[in-house]
């Protein structure tokens, strides 16, 4: 907390914040204003709500000091930056950026709030360093709308590659390093999210579909239509890193692309050993890398998936109550930096205190599920509790009145 202390002007603020982001990580079943007020001991969640939405204090800023702090403490040469997309299913259409649209959080179309996030994955462990909501075209053509839910009046359309490209420029441009981006096929099939990141000499492996089309010395080609040209002598068996149940085998064949540009450029072919399923990635590099690197870097993917598991469900991520995106950027970039804190804690954990054989090293559910238990114990009587109980209600007495008066006024 003493990183970011001096983004606040006050006092007030600088320790309430504190508050919120050691509510964020405790053992809490839900977790917003009210809630964390709760807990936190204040009287009501007004003044978390104030510290959200109306108080002095920029939350970009914050977000820069959450990625120096990751990128010191989990710092890799070799690190991948990943980018992907989240959706928060919302009601009504109020929410900054709400409408119904494809989420994978839900499988299907839905009413929903969708941001892209950049996360720093290394050998050490993985965080998110960077955030962007996505504004869909619904929203930027209503200038109005925006500006009613905190949007500055100059807000454009920007697709989900275009988000990227941002953090990643974001990122590079604040004078760190990656060697690699990883990314979906939202992302892979973008070429001016793939032209961005080689004329800033960036390697990247992205999934594309089988319908991409790459041209090789035989000619242009669909990959899935270059993956059936592949002899059965140039698939290799590799693993794409550890996961729960053990290393994720697959045969992997690459493909090399003809281009006049600078760098190397390649089609990397992913096969199912149990269904044959097949997956393909667009590559790039500045210097001629092996296929084991790329089939690194591919794997590499999904810790952008374990970061939205762990920030939902140990941050609490996607529980924020907020409808303008002043408070959405703040609440995201408090709950990544709670989530920092933990995979930065397991890292050193794992270096300073290795687990014998008989135990598996230090996650961040047990590093949080310690902490909560062991170090954040806020004791708060029964008084405390019974007041809180009578704001509730009153609170949802005022609400229920407001709504009767508003439909008794209908025609």
């Amino acid at each position: 907390m003493g990183r970011i202390a001096g983004r606040f002007a006050r006092v007030e603020p600088r320790r309430r914040v504190r508050q919120l982001v050691l509510g964020l990580l405790s053992d809490l079943p839900r977790k917003n204003c009210w809630t964390i007020a709760e807990w936190a001991g204040e009287a009501t969640p007004h003044s978390m709500q104030h510290l959200l939405g109306r108080a002095k204090w920029d939350a970009d800023a914050v977000r820069d000091d959450v990625r120096d702090y990751v990128v010191e403490h989990l710092h890799d040469e070799q690190a991948v930056l990943v980018v992907d997309e989240t959706g928060d299913v919302k009601k009504g259409t109020g929410t900054v950026g709400v409408q119904r649209q494809y989420t994978g959080t839900a499988g299907r179309i839905e009413n929903a709030q969708v941001a892209v996030y950049l996360v720093y994955a290394g050998q050490r462990g993985h965080a998110a360093v960077d955030r962007e909501l996505y504004v869909p075209h619904s929203w930027t053509a209503a200038p109005d709308r925006c500006l009613a839910a905190g949007l500055a009046e100059e807000t454009s359309f920007a697709t989900k590659p275009e988000l990227a490209a941002r953090m990643v420029a974001r990122f590079l441009n604040a004078g760190h390093r990656a060697a690699w981006v990883a990314g979906d096929e939202v992302y892979g099939g973008n070429p001016k999210l793939r032209t961005v990141l080689e004329e800033r000499g960036t390697g990247y492996v992205l999934a594309v579909a089988r319908s991409h089309e790459a041209v090789t010395k035989g000619g242009k080609f669909r990959a899935d239509t270059l993956a059936k040209k592949v002899p059965k002598r140039a698939w290799q068996k590799l693993s794409a890193g550890a996961g729960a149940k053990g290393r994720r085998l697959y045969d992997w064949a690459v493909i090399d692309l003809t281009d006049p540009r600078p760098g190397h450029r390649q089609l990397l072919i992913r096969r199912n050993r149990s269904t044959g399923e097949l997956a393909y990635y667009r590559c790039y590099s500045p210097m001629a890398v092996p296929l084991t690197e790329l089939v690194r870097v591919a794997g590499s993917r999904w810790r952008v998936e374990e970061f939205f598991q762990a920030g939902k469900g140990l941050a609490a991520l996607d529980e924020h109550q907020v409808r303008r995106y002043v408070s959405w950027s703040r609440w995201v970039t408090l709950a990544m930096l709670a989530h920092e804190f933990l995979a930065v804690v397991r890292a050193d954990e794992h270096v300073r205190h290795p687990a014998p054989e008989d135990l598996i090293l230090l996650t961040c559910n047990e590093i949080q599920r310690l902490f909560s238990t062991l170090v954040v114990q806020p004791a708060h009587d029964t008084a405390h509790r019974l007041s809180w109980s009578d704001w509730r209600r009153r609170h949802q007495a005022r609400s229920r009145a407001s709504h009767y008066r508003r439909q008794s006024a209908q025609p």
